[in-house]
């Protein structure tokens, strides 16, 4: 079994959970090695030529992107592993696992861009895995009111960059399209599981630390 079949046939016991961890925390972190499920969209799209102060622009776009869907691997993981109810539990990992398809394709994208994922990744994801655990443990309604809440932040982001991308720059335009489709439906699919809303003081502090990790991982 990998990291992108949730499902099972028996009751995993501690050491295959943290064995699956471990799987995909080297697949969100090892340039290269994350693969995705779905063809990447817009790779029946022509390249444009972009110049260099466009190619940076654009590059610094996709490395947020990719940097959030890093973020997004720690954050699910780290509540599947303290959520209660197994319908919860399997449910992260399901989102978890397309999330993996965006980690792929923002990935190409950067490559086709002559740039490179963030060196800070470790560093979000580790922050983000803590923040999903803590989350996780504290219940599962609350746990999934904060993947809504987060899906919402990133479908603002995904959206604010669809604005700054070239309009001939069909390629990471379809990739962008694809993922805000994607956690849309996540966002929708939490509430509906049962997800409470968040209290405003802890969506500021979100919208805050979401602020640093833009700024942040643009460039490095």
């Amino acid at each position: 079994m990998t990291s992108r079949d949730t499902r099972t046939d028996r009751q995993l016991s501690g050491l295959d959970r943290a064995i699956l961890h471990f799987d995909s925390l080297l697949q969100t972190l090892v340039p290269g090695t994350a693969r995705a499920d779905r063809p990447t969209p817009g790779d029946e799209a022509d390249s444009v030529e972009l110049d260099d102060n466009t190619r940076r622009h654009v590059a610094g776009l996709m490395r947020i992107n990719h940097t959030g869907e890093v973020c997004a691997q720690g954050l699910y993981q780290g509540q599947a592993l303290t959520a209660r109810l197994d319908d919860v539990r399997d449910a992260m990992a399901g989102a978890a696992a397309e999330e993996v398809d965006h980690l792929a394709w923002c990935e190409q994208r950067l490559r086709e861009l002559d740039s490179r994922p963030s060196l800070l990744n470790p560093l979000f994801y580790g922050a983000s895995f803590a923040i999903g655990a803590a989350a996780g443990a504290v219940g599962d309604k609350w746990s999934l009111g904060f993947v809504a809440a987060t899906e919402e932040q990133v479908c603002r982001h995904l959206e604010s960059h669809l604005l700054q991308l070239p309009a001939d720059d069909q390629r990471n335009r379809a990739v962008l399209e694809e993922m805000l489709v994607d956690e849309a439906r996540h966002g929708t699919a939490a509430i509906a599981a049962g997800g409470a809303p968040l209290p405003g003081w802890l969506k500021r502090t979100m919208t805050a630390a979401s602020k640093v990790m833009t700024a942040t991982t643009y460039r490095i």
